[in-house]
């Protein structure tokens, strides 16, 4: 059986009572997300490796070549497979998923496949008959918060640095038949990514529900001290933003704490892909706007640390090719 992760009662209000003083036990603000690590595989094309504090996830991206949907015959495959095993956590099972398994990978699946981060209509190859079948597998590593955000990452950078074989397509009509090249013989093929999604994971804390827990008294003990003139006006400060602590990239810790969620993909065009949210506590419209904003401002900073990451990985690669310097255009 698995082990349940429940932080102990002195650790409950010692972080809530951070949380309340505006302090996380990381030193980081509510908005400044964890150190953030992307490395490449220098062997093979696909491989990335996501460090995101203390979480690390690998994603693996392949290809191989199958036959399209009878309803879709121009376009291609995309499927993405998630697998968390007791060695990220001892509260997952192996071959079985849990209820957080699941909830990952569906947003995994509608921040990348559904929102259309990957161009299928250009893995098809013979309509009707051939196509490329993309795959990502996503291995969870070390949990320690944030597993949905780094699994984004991951997918997304291996989405960018993979290369599939070039192919080549001899014969006419049912005679065709399709060659494909390998890499000694041909410079592989990006994939046609149409942009990069990154999924920002918001938690909620009830700044008056943890004062109340932490000095452990009931809501209806306060009630109590209170006259019914003021009932109103304490329930009109409850509704104000300042009653509600806001955390970005939140640990396990705070995660095993908070009162709510939202999850928030969003890209570099300012577009929000999906939004998620999570846990009994409402949030204000002006809350929902804000965490928006502050997703597309990450997803920014992400992407540039991608691009960055994936030009190093080019040029160590490129050491010493004399065809990366040739062109066919003559010097005027």
């Amino acid at each position: 059986m698995p082990r349940d992760l429940t932080p102990s009662t002195i650790e409950n209000t010692f972080v809530l009572k951070a949380l309340t003083e505006r302090i996380r036990l990381d030193s980081r603000s509510f908005n400044q997300l964890r150190d953030l690590d992307i490395s490449f595989s220098s062997t093979e094309y696909g491989v990335v490796d996501v460090k995101l504090g203390r979480t690390r996830v690998i994603a693996r991206i392949s290809a191989e070549i199958t036959q399209p949907y009878t309803d879709r015959p121009y376009d291609g495959l995309f499927i993405i497979s998630t697998e968390i095993s007791p060695m990220a956590a001892p509260t997952f099972e192996a071959g079985r998923k849990s209820e957080d398994e699941l909830v990952i990978s569906r947003i995994i699946e509608k921040s990348i496949r559904r929102s259309g981060a990957l161009d299928t209509e250009s893995l098809c190859i013979i309509s009707g008959e051939k196509c490329w079948a993309v795959r990502a597998d996503v291995h969870f590593l070390d949990h320690d918060g944030g597993l949905m955000d780094a699994a984004c990452i991951a997918v997304s950078a291996g989405l960018l640095h993979f290369r599939r074989p070039d192919i080549t397509i001899e014969g006419v009509g049912s005679r065709r038949e399709v060659i494909v090249h390998p890499i000694t013989e041909r410079v592989p093929v990006p994939l046609a990514v149409l942009h990069v999604p990154v999924c920002v994971t918001f938690s909620f804390f009830d700044v008056r529900k943890a004062s109340s827990a932490i000095s452990g008294r009931t809501r209806k003990d306060e009630a109590k001290d209170v006259d019914e003139d003021d009932v109103e006006e304490e329930e009109e400060e409850e509704e104000d933003d300042s009653s509600v602590a806001v955390l970005v990239d939140a640990t396990l810790q705070e995660e095993l704490l908070r009162h709510g969620y939202m999850s928030v993909t969003a890209n570099t065009n300012r577009e929000i892909c999906q939004i998620q949210k999570g846990g009994d506590m409402p949030v204000d419209v002006g809350v929902l706007l804000s965490c928006s904003e502050a997703a597309i401002m990450v997803a920014e900073k992400v992407t540039k640390l991608i691009n960055k990451r994936l030009k190093e990985d080019e040029a160590r690669r490129n050491v010493g090719n004399l065809l990366v310097e040739a062109r066919a255009e003559n010097d005027r």
